[in-house]
């Protein structure tokens, strides 16, 4: 009775050789894909940047990863200064250095320069810029929570049903 349940396992006879290669073909195939499509260009922009890093000078106009755009005023073995205002240096890295900017793309500000449209004060009132003033809020409001006085209940209590702590 169980022999007509469970089906008899014969041994196969095949080529045993050939199929072990063709089943590594397909991960063979992804290594090189991922080499031309990730590997090799990532290479090629780490080799341009090493080469700009090199090649910089004072006076570049540069950007770096955080967003920084300034003109390179020192130059160091690892660290780079740049002006992004008057009086003002940052020092960064090297590495830290995104790319090139054109020349004439960084405008020095000296603090004094052009405001813009939403800071002229207006007429009649004092030079305090309209968004840092904060009206209070009438005194009739409250800004806590309140209590039905109808319960009779007129602080809080908190209950703690959770009975791990």
């Amino acid at each position: 009775m169980t022999n007509l349940l469970i089906s008899d396992a014969w041994a196969q006879a095949g080529d045993g050789g050939g199929s072990s290669l063709f089943s590594l073909l397909p991960l063979a195939l992804i290594f090189v894909l991922f080499y031309f499509l990730l590997i090799r260009p990532q290479q090629r922009r780490s080799k341009q940047h090493k080469q700009m890093v090199a090649a910089m000078k004072t006076g570049d106009e540069v950007a770096t990863n955080g967003g920084l755009i300034g003109r390179v005023t020192e130059l160091d073995d690892n660290c780079v200064t740049l002006k992004v205002a008057t009086g003002v240096n940052v020092q960064v890295q090297r590495h830290a250095i995104a790319q090139m900017m054109p020349k004439g793309v960084f405008k020095e500000l000296d603090g004094g320069g052009k405001k813009s449209k939403g800071a002229k004060p207006s007429k009649g009132r004092t030079n305090e810029p309209a968004a840092q003033k904060a009206e209070a809020p009438p005194a009739d409001t409250t800004a806590d929570a309140t209590f039905d006085e109808s319960s009779g209940q007129h602080d809080a209590t908190f209950e703690n049903n959770d009975k791990s702590g």
